[in-house]
């Protein structure tokens, strides 16, 4: 047998134990992240090749100083290999996490307009049928009671107010998920906000006997669009009344903290199911299975009005999140202090 042969066989050897090592350890960590399933196989690389090395060195009985010289080159090699490995390995994995992520979130966002659009052709396409019939019946001319003439009219108002919230709606998200939302930021009174926002959701709230109720003190001034923050508010507000039973409370209140502005609004809707908390402010979720909403004086929504709060307040830099308390829930909008 050849001394080059015999050499490729020392080496062979000597790697393949690190690599059969290796191996096992990949396998015992095949749940742990990228990164170190990187370094664990330069590793076990670097490793294999300082085995074959040392191996094939002790065989061919160098002597003890040529045998440490090529130890500490082999190592010295290793070490370096190992350093530029973990860089570009670490930033290969925060790479390929980033691009999963984006996978991810492509994912979601073609199923949020997947079920957008069936959402918004069903909630759209009712209401149509309902208001063409109606509009044949008066044209034609059957219909001559006149209580049943204004009911009609009366429908098809609410109906119009209703598509029309909706595609207002889509256009504000459609805003928002473009990128086009253009802020105007301005020191807001956000006393004077939340009395307005109460004011045009008070005729919805009286309807359902919904009790609304402001803090009396603790409302700070806060650095947004005024246009964008009466939306947030607004949005909680109705969102609130409509989950809650009737004789119900909605409770809202403000305060100023280190860095930041807080606005709080809870109701006593009965809290939300845990399986349901991360997908509130998801697009077209209602929190319930029914599509059609309710009934239209009710505030019946296209599901739309609290991903239109996250996109908004995310829009001023800020975080919008809910829990549930004893009786309902807590929707907590936070913005940058001024």
């Amino acid at each position: 047998m050849s001394d080059t042969l015999l050499i490729g066989l020392y080496a062979l050897a000597a790697g393949g134990v690190v690599g059969l090592a290796g191996a096992a350890a990949l396998r015992l960590l095949r749940g742990r992240s990228i990164l170190v399933h990187i370094l664990v196989l330069l590793t076990v690389t670097v490793l294999a090749v300082v085995a074959g090395v040392a191996t094939v060195a002790q065989a061919m009985f160098l002597s003890a100083h040529d045998l440490w010289v090529v130890l500490v080159t082999v190592s010295a090699s290793a070490v370096i290999s190992l350093a530029v490995g973990a860089t570009f390995g670490s930033r290969l994995a925060a790479a390929a996490v980033w691009a999963r992520a984006a996978r991810e979130r492509e994912r979601r966002l073609e199923a949020g307009r997947r079920e957008l659009v069936a959402w918004v052709s069903h909630d759209l396409r009712t209401p149509l049928a309902g208001l063409r019939a109606m509009a044949e019946a008066l044209e034609d001319g059957i219909i001559h009671d006149p209580a049943v003439i204004d009911e009609y009219h009366r429908r098809i108002r609410v109906e119009t107010d209703r598509m029309a919230q909706l595609v207002d709606d889509l256009f504000e998200l459609s805003r928002i998920n473009a990128g086009a939302l253009r802020l105007m930021p301005t020191t807001v009174p956000l006393r004077d906000v939340v009395s307005d926002a109460i004011a045009g959701v008070a005729p919805l709230a009286a309807r359902r006997r919904i009790h609304l109720v402001a803090a009396d003190s603790g409302w700070p001034n806060v650095r947004a669009g005024e246009r964008e923050l009466a939306r947030i508010v607004s949005n909680l507000l109705i969102n609130s009344v409509r989950y809650t039973p009737e004789d119900g409370s909605v409770h809202i209140a403000a305060g100023h903290e280190t860095d930041n502005v807080w606005l709080a609004v809870s109701d006593t809707c009965g809290g939300i199911p845990g399986e349901d908390l991360d997908r509130v402010f998801d697009v077209a979720f209602r929190g319930e299975r029914a599509r059609t909403p309710g009934a239209a004086d009710s505030g019946g929504g296209g599901g739309l009005g609290l991903a239109i709060v996250r996109g908004l307040v995310e829009a001023h830099g800020g975080r919008v999140n809910v829990r549930n308390t004893d009786r309902g829930c807590r929707f907590e909008v936070r913005l940058p202090a001024t």
